[in-house]
């Protein structure tokens, strides 16, 4: 029996699912890459000496492939991810996977598992390519060899029980990243970083960890694993790229929305404490949670309700156009989506 036949798709979660197939790619002790394919789907090997486990030489992106209302499956800005993982290679001195092998890998890992994408509006195929330090190192330097794959997994929302506004906790307690240093890189390290504070924060009831910024912990950065906006009378505020914030798919695809579809005036600039708890809106962006509205926020001990405390009109507008596009549902001026034949 087909694997992807016991799946109960109106019951899927964020969750793991074993699937059929991953690509994998290797390369020499001199850094250039082989050639790459599909293997079973299964553990990898590894030496305890790996650069990736001694060192954290890792990276990885996420995407999402879907079934479109035209019946056929679709990749949402894959040239997008394939540029993040080429700059995050470059800060963590791995070889660049180009652009057109990386789209390659993801399109032949997609296709070989094409039953395991989930029917029309009942959720996504995550795609997660990966890359990492493999040949064994002491000292500390780039490993010799490494390893770039893509495995595959159905999923549905990634905040179980639909669309609710998220309660979250504001820290000073603990960053996120520095200036200077990876925050701007999907690197692996930066997600080992947030999982205490993200457990502190599920022990008393939140969602999420808000992070400010390291060297003024009065601006805002973003939550652990998305992007966040505020919208107050009239103007969409983001937090600007400095270096310390990822630079999100889903981020710079809300901007191009609000800007030249609702026509809002959106600033990429220094967003404030005060910007969030007086706003008229905010929300996150991301690949697992779209986008998803803020209803309350804690500074220190104190709670703050975002007003209207739900899906404000202006976050339901802009989710509704992403996942339109993403899903097919309406034309794709922007020309972001790519159809697998």
């Amino acid at each position: 029996m087909d694997p992807s036949s016991n799946i109960d798709w109106d019951s899927l979660g964020f969750d793991y699912y074993p699937t059929r197939s991953l690509y994998r790619m290797d390369t020499n002790t001199s850094g250039e890459w082989q050639d790459g394919g599909l293997v079973p789907f299964g553990d990898i090997s590894i030496s305890p000496a790996a650069g990736v486990l001694n060192y954290g030489q890792g990276a990885f992106e996420g995407m999402k492939a879907f079934r479109s209302a035209k019946d056929r499956i679709t990749l949402f800005r894959p040239d997008m991810n394939a540029n993040r993982m080429l700059q995050s290679a470059k800060r963590l001195v791995m070889p660049k996977v180009p652009t057109s092998k990386f789209i390659e890998a993801v399109t032949m890992t997609v296709k070989d598992n094409a039953d395991f994408v989930p029917p029309y509006g009942k959720g996504s195929l995550y795609i997660r390519p990966l890359l990492w330090g493999t040949g064994p190192v002491l000292g500390v330097r780039p490993a010799p060899s490494y390893t770039f794959a893509v495995f595959v997994t159905p999923v549905g929302p990634y905040f179980k029980g639909g669309v609710k506004p998220l309660k979250l906790k504001m820290t000073r307690n603990f960053h996120r990243a520095a200036p200077h240093g990876t925050g701007n890189a999907k690197a692996i390290g930066n997600y080992a970083a947030s999982l205490y504070p993200l457990k502190l924060a599920k022990e008393t009831g939140f969602d999420e960890v808000l992070y400010l910024h390291a060297a003024q912990d009065d601006l805002l950065e973003e939550v652990g694993s998305a992007n966040v906006f505020v919208l107050k009378g009239g103007i969409l505020k983001t937090p600007k790229l400095g270096g310390s914030i990822l630079p999100g798919v889903t981020r710079d695809s809300v901007i191009h929305i609000a800007r030249e579809i609702l026509h809002l005036d959106v600033r990429e600039t220094d967003v404030s404490i005060d910007d969030l708890i007086t706003a008229d809106e905010a929300f996150c962006t991301g690949t697992a949670v779209v986008v998803t509205p803020i209803g309350e926020v804690t500074v220190e001990d104190d709670a703050y309700s975002i007003a209207g405390q739900g899906e404000g009109e202006v976050t339901g507008k802009l989710r509704g156009l992403l996942t339109a596009i993403q899903k097919e549902e309406r034309d794709d001026s922007f020309g972001w989506i790519t159809a697998l034949d």
